[in-house]
Formats: structure tokens, sequence, C-alpha cells
């Protein structure tokens, strides 16, 4: 069977662009806040049920995405609140809300899953195209201008050094909490434009998102760089973009569906420990040259003392 891979081109770059909103949620609290926030599973679902709820209710598409980011941010406040004022650890925090997030989605849908066919949507399938490439630069361009404010800046120098900026008279708790439930907030609205896009939302469609979300942000990140903020939350959209463009192409040369997950954690595993490889080489290159550089100095001397 021919493969159309223009058919498949499309599809990844759709799928992709989505999934760029939760990539960038996942950068705040992996890279700018130092967080390893697992409440993304649950949050990314929760924002597929609010929205396909009031949908299928009859609310305005544009009012239940809104209301999805909400929701998210709202799930994001919780673990926040659980690290900061609760004083459990972050990982921890977390996974006790990714839990929580397991029932509270069930019984936001009151079922397992809702279809979406036949109801308004907020994007139709032949407008994605046009009008996604500029919703996930408006977004990376607000996040880029936010990040920038004081405080963002605040946002970003607790995840550098927190007892710095707390010497400065800045509340860490508040900035904590402030951008966990902002990357939850985007990582919810991914969920619900994919929902509306693929038709349905579903209890376990936000299983192993974390993953993905992390695999996008370090592939970007290896790839295009990280030079700046703004460098870097373009290269975050794009790392994106490329994963699901590898996951289409794994998928149509034979690697079955239940085996993505794996290959996500494996891309996510090589792209980790490979600087540090890369860094071990670089550093037995200088010795190994600096020891010949010594030894032929010594040879040099020894043969001018004769």
């Amino acid at each position: 069977m021919e493969i159309d891979w223009g058919t498949v081109a499309q599809g990844s770059l759709e799928l992709g662009l989505f999934f760029a909103i939760m990539a960038l949620g996942v950068y705040i609290t992996f890279r700018i806040l130092d967080f390893p926030d697992l409440t993304v599973d649950g949050s990314f679902t929760t924002g597929a049920a609010i929205s396909a709820v009031l949908i299928t209710a009859g609310v305005s598409p544009l009012l239940a995405t809104l209301a999805a980011f909400g929701g998210g941010a709202v799930a994001g406040l919780l673990t926040g609140l659980l690290h900061t004022k609760g004083k459990i650890n972050a990982l921890l925090s977390g996974i006790l809300m990714m839990i929580a997030l397991h029932s509270i989605n069930l019984r936001i849908m009151g079922k397992a899953n809702i279809s979406l066919l036949g109801s308004d949507v907020l994007l139709s399938s032949e407008s994605i195209l046009y009008i996604m490439p500029f919703v996930v630069i408006l977004i990376k361009l607000a996040l880029d201008w936010f990040l920038h404010t004081e405080m963002g800046l605040a946002l970003r120098a607790t995840g550098d050094n927190k007892r710095m900026i707390r010497s400065f008279g800045v509340n860490t708790d508040n900035t904590i909490i402030l951008g966990v439930a902002l990357s939850n907030g985007l990582v919810a609205l991914s969920g619900a434009l994919i929902a509306q896009y693929q038709g349905f939302s579903d209890s376990q469609m936000g299983v192993g998102m974390i993953v993905i979300g992390l695999a996008s942000v370090i592939i970007g990140e290896a790839l295009f760089g990280a030079r700046t903020i703004i460098w870097a939350t373009l290269a975050v959209a794009l790392g994106a973009i490329l994963y699901r463009f590898v996951v289409a192409i794994a998928l149509q040369i034979g690697v079955e569906s239940t085996d993505m997950k794996l290959m996500t954690a494996l891309i996510v595993i090589v792209a980790l420990t490979l600087p540090m490889f890369q860094r071990t080489w670089k550093q037995k290159a200088v010795i190994r040259k600096r020891k010949a550089e010594l030894a032929k100095k010594g040879g040099g001397m020894n043969h001018a003392s004769h």
C-alpha cells in the first residue's frame, strides 16, 4: 500500500501545532521554574473534558475553550499550593494532583468519553493550517512578553536561585503558584483544542503527555538551541511539530502504535544523557591532548639536556 506522505505531513503539522501549546506550558515548569510537574497528564484531560461537556451543552466553542484554560490553571494552582503551602515535595504534589484529576475528569464528563461529532467546534479541518500557526505565534509572543515583565523576571529568577530572589523581597511561593497555574492552563488549552480536532474527549487521553511535552522541549532545544527566552520558546514550538513528524514517520514504517510511548521515553532518555556523554568525551579529548603536549615537551627537554 502506497503511503500518502502529503496527508501524513499535513496531519503531523496540524497535531504538532496543537501540541506546541502544551510544550510551551511544559517549558514554563521544566525549564523556567525547574519544577517537575506531573499534573500535566491530568490537566490535559481536564481541558478536553471541560470543552467537550460545554460544547455538547450548547456553549460557544470559544467560551468552552477559554473555560478549559481556566480549569487547567486551577489544577496547576492547586498543585502549587500543595507544594508551597502544604510543604509537599514538588514531584509528589504533581503526582497527587494527577491522581485526583483522574476522578475529577470522570466527574466532569460523567462517562469515560464524549463524542463531539456533529457539534460546532472552534476550528474546522479546513481552517486549522490557516489559523493555528497564528494562534501558536500569538501565545508564544504573549509568553515572551510576560517573561520579560517584572513578574516574569521574578518567575525566571525563582527557577534559577530561590534564595537570591527572596533576598530582594520576592515571595517565591506566589511566583511558583503563578508559573504552575499558567503552565497547566496552556496544557489544558492544548487538550481542549485536540479534543475538538479529534472529535472526542477521553478520560485516558492525557496519559504520557508529560513525556511528550518533555520530548518536544528537549528536541527543540537540542536542534535549535536556547540562547534567549525568545529563541527558546520558538525552539520548543518547533520541537513539538518535529516530534509529531517523527511519530508519523515511525508509524508509517511499521512501528506499532502501542510502542509509541516507549519510543518517546527513549527519545527523552537519549536527549537527556547525550550532552553528558558529549561533555565526558570532550574532557577526555582535552586530557589526552594535554598529556601528548606534556610528553612532547618532556621529550624535547631530555633531548636538549643531552
